[in-house]
């Protein structure tokens, strides 16, 4: 494993992958790795610089996720909500095909490893507010009008 850092309009994002692809992106890992570059780490660095800049929409990154069976089903539907797109916990569970599962969902959303590439923060409230986002309301709000979102605070 090796890790690096990008910083970005909302904060300082740290950036994780083994020789398989990326593992972490976020603001807060569970580990620390040795600083450094590969192959998924300079093309997560790019295609985030390229998001940031306003000159990407969608990723095209080696994933290494770990994670429960249930959390990587999650996870997959989460990296089919598109640019400027948002949906709630009730819409993944019925893409998941068990309209019970809002709960699970939202615990397993709340654990994606891998922020903005599986892009967690497109996920609200189906009331349409802004729902928890663990690098902060702040930074999910930027992100949100970033994608020309609207929401409700």
């Amino acid at each position: 494993m090796i890790e690096t850092t990008l910083t970005s309009p909302t904060g300082e994002w740290i950036i994780q992958a083994s020789s398989i692809g990326l593992r972490y992106v976020g603001f807060f890992p569970k580990a620390r790795y040795e600083q450094g570059e590969n192959l998924h780490t300079e093309m997560a660095k790019k295609q985030l610089t390229e998001y940031f800049a306003g000159k990407r929409q969608c990723f095209d990154v080696a994933l290494d996720v770990d994670g429960t069976h249930f959390q990587k089903q999650v996870w997959q539907v989460l990296a089919q909500v598109p640019f400027g797109e948002t949906h709630s916990y009730g819409w993944i569970a019925q893409r998941l095909g068990n309209k019970n599962a809002v709960r699970a969902v939202g615990a397993a959303n709340g654990k994606n490893p891998i922020s903005i590439i599986v892009p967690c923060h497109r996920i609200i409230g189906a009331n349409g507010k802004l729902t928890g986002y663990a690098g902060g309301l702040e930074a999910k709000e930027w992100l949100l009008q970033h994608e020309g979102v609207s929401f409700k605070k």
